[in-house]
C-alpha cells in the first residue's frame, strides 16, 4: 500500500508544527520558551497518533545574555556573547589566528585576545569545532576569544563553550561577523594594539525537558527517531533545529498510517538543551539500557538543502539500509561513513556503540550557512523538502524496524579507534568530550 505517500506528500502536519515552534520565540536551553516548545511538540506527537506522549525533566545550567562589545582603538565593534561564556572584561594584544588550526595555537598567546574563523580550509582533513578552538585558546593562555563568521552578511555567529564538567567557560567569548572580523584584523592584527572584550550575562540552575512518545508493538528493542527542540535565542531556530523536530512530528504522522508494518517499537525523542552541550541526550543515554536501542535516526539539519545526507559512523549495515531506500524511490541520498560527534545521537554511539544516523542535508557549502546566526528564519526553508524527506525517512524507519533487518553494533573501543583514525579524538579530548 502506498496511500501514505500521497498523504505525506500533501501533509501540512510537520510544516504547521515548524511554524508553531518558530512563533514561540526564544527557545534557549532552560527557558520558558523551550518548555512551551516541548509541550507543543508533545501535543503534536499525540495528535499525530503517537502514544504515551510526555515530558521527562532534568536539571541544566541556564545562561542568559546581556550586552557585549569589543572595544579597540577607541571604537566599539558589534558582537554576540557565546552562550556559557563567563561574564567579565578582558584586555590584551589582538592576535588573528586565521582558521584556528591546532598548530596555529603554538605561538606565544599568553594574555592575548585571540580571533579565529568559523571554518577550516578545504585541504584540512577534518572539521574543527568551535569549542575545540576555544579550549585550545584557553590552554594557550588567551585572555579572551573572538569567533569570526566565515559567511559574509554582517551576521555574528553564536554557539556555546563550556565542558561537561564545567559548563561555564574560562575566558570571555564572543562571535563577530565576517566584516567586523576583517576590520579587526586589518586595523589591529599587526599593530600589537590592546583590544578589550566585554561580556555581560547571567547563569544558574534551571530545568529542561525531553519529549517522548511511541508507536508500534511493545518490544524490548526500539528504534529511536530524534531531534532537538531548543534553539539559540538570537533567531527563530527554524533550520536548527525546528525543522528536525517538525520532521519527527511528520514521521510520527506517517508511521501512524503504517503502524501495522512496524515489527519493532518506534520511540520518538525530542531533546532539550542540545545547543549547550548535548545535555538532554546525555541525560537520557546515561539512564537507559543502550543495548535495547536497535538504531537511531537523528534529524538535525534536515532542511538545509533538498538532498538528504547522513553520517553513518562506520556502521555498514546502516549504509546498506539507507541505500535500499534511495534505490526504491530513485531519489538521491548521500552518506558519510565517518564519525559525526556533534549532535544528539553521539552520547549513544560513544557510550554504547549504538548504530546511529545523523541525518542532515547537502548545502554545497562549508559550515552552518545561516545556522547559529540571526538569519536562521523560516523563510529560508521549503515545505517540499520536508515532505520529500519525510517520505524517505518513513520508509527508512519501517525497514529498520523489521525483525529481519540486522545491524551489527560496535564496541566503544572500535568507536574510539575510528575517532583516532579520522583525527577527531584529539579535539574531543581538548573539549572534555572524550575522557
Amino acid at each position: 500500500m502506498t496511500e501514505w505517500i500521497g498523504v505525506t506528500f500533501t501533509s501540512r502536519v510537520g510544516w504547521d508544527h515548524l511554524e508553531t515552534l518558530v512563533d514561540v520565540g526564544d527557545r534557549m536551553a532552560g527557558s520558558d520558551g523551550e518548555r512551551e516548545a516541548a509541550e507543543r511538540t508533545r501535543d503534536a506527537l499525540s495528535a499525530a497518533g503517537a502514544r504515551d506522549a510526555h515530558l521527562d525533566e532534568f536539571e541544566v545550567q541556564r545562561w542568559t545574555r546581556g550586552d557585549s562589545v569589543v572595544r579597540a582603538g577607541g571604537t566599539e565593534q558589534a558582537c554576540l556573547a557565546l552562550p556559557r561564556s563567563p561574564a567579565g572584561s578582558a584586555t590584551g594584544e589582538f592576535a588573528d589566528l586565521g582558521y584556528g588550526l591546532p598548530e596555529d595555537f603554538d605561538g606565544d598567546l599568553d594574555g592575548k585576545v585571540v580571533m579565529v574563523s568559523s571554518d577550516v580550509p578545504d585541504y584540512y582533513e577534518r572539521f574543527i569545532h568551535r569549542r575545540e578552538k576555544y579550549y585550545r585558546a584557553v590552554r594557550a593562555g588567551a585572555s579572551a576569544f573572538v569567533f569570526r563568521n566565515h559567511v559574509e552578511g554582517c551576521l555574528a555567529p553564536t554557539g556555546s563553550v563550556g565542558t561537561p564538567e564545567d559548563p561555564i567557560g574560562d575566558v570571555p567569548a564572543v562571535g563577530v561577523s565576517s566584516e567586523v572580523g576583517a576590520r579587526l584584523a586589518r586595523r589591529f592584527g599587526d599593530a600589537g594594539e590592546a583590544v578589550t572584550v566585554e561580556v555581560d550575562c547571567e547563569h544558574g540552575p534551571a530545568t529542561s525537558q525531553n519529549v517522548h512518545a511511541v508507536l508500534g508493538p511493545a518490544t524490548d528493542e526500539e528504534v529511536f527517531v530524534t531531534s532537538h527542540v531548543d534553539a539559540h535565542d538570537i533567531a527563530e531556530g527554524a533550520m536548527d533545529n525546528g525543522a528536525g523536530t517538525a520532521m519527527v512530528v511528520e514521521l510520527a504522522n506517517a508511521l501512524a498510517m503504517r503502524e501495522r508494518e512496524l515489527e519493532t517499537r518506534v520511540h520518538f525523542v525530542c531533546y532539550g538543551s542540545e545547543e549547550v552541550g548535548l545535555c538532554g541526550s546525555s541525560y537520557d543515554a546515561g539512564k537507559r539500557d543502550l543495548d535495547s536501542i536497535k538504531a537511531i535516526v537523528n534529524c538535525d539539519g534536515v532542511l538545509q538543502g533538498r538532498t538528504l545526507s547522513a553520517y553513518t559512523h562506520g556502521f555498514d549495515d546502516l549504509d546498506a539500509v539507507l541505500r535500499s531506500v534511495a534505490e526504491r524511490f530513485d531519489h538521491p541520498i548521500s552518506t558519510n561513513p565517518q564519525q559525526g560527534p556533534h549532535s544528539d545521537h553521539w552520547p549513544y554511539v560513544l557510550s554504547g556503540g549504538v548504530p546511529a544516523y545523523h541525518v542532515t542535508s547537502e548545502t554545497g557549502e562549508r559550515g552552518r550557512g545561516w545556522g547559529h546566526t540571526r538569519a536562521d528564519t523560516l523563510d529560508k526553508l521549503e515545505s517540499r523538502d520536508l515532505r520529500e524527506g519525510a517520505i524517505l525517512l518513513t520508509d527508512l524507519v519501517v525497514r529498520l524496524a523489521r525483525e529481519d533487518t540486522t545491524i551489527a553494533r560496535q564496541s566503544r573501543e572500535e568507536i574510539v579507534a575510528a575517532l583516532e583514525r579520522e583525527g577527531h579524538a584529539e579535539g574531543l579530548r581538548v573539549t572534555g568530550d572524550l575522557p
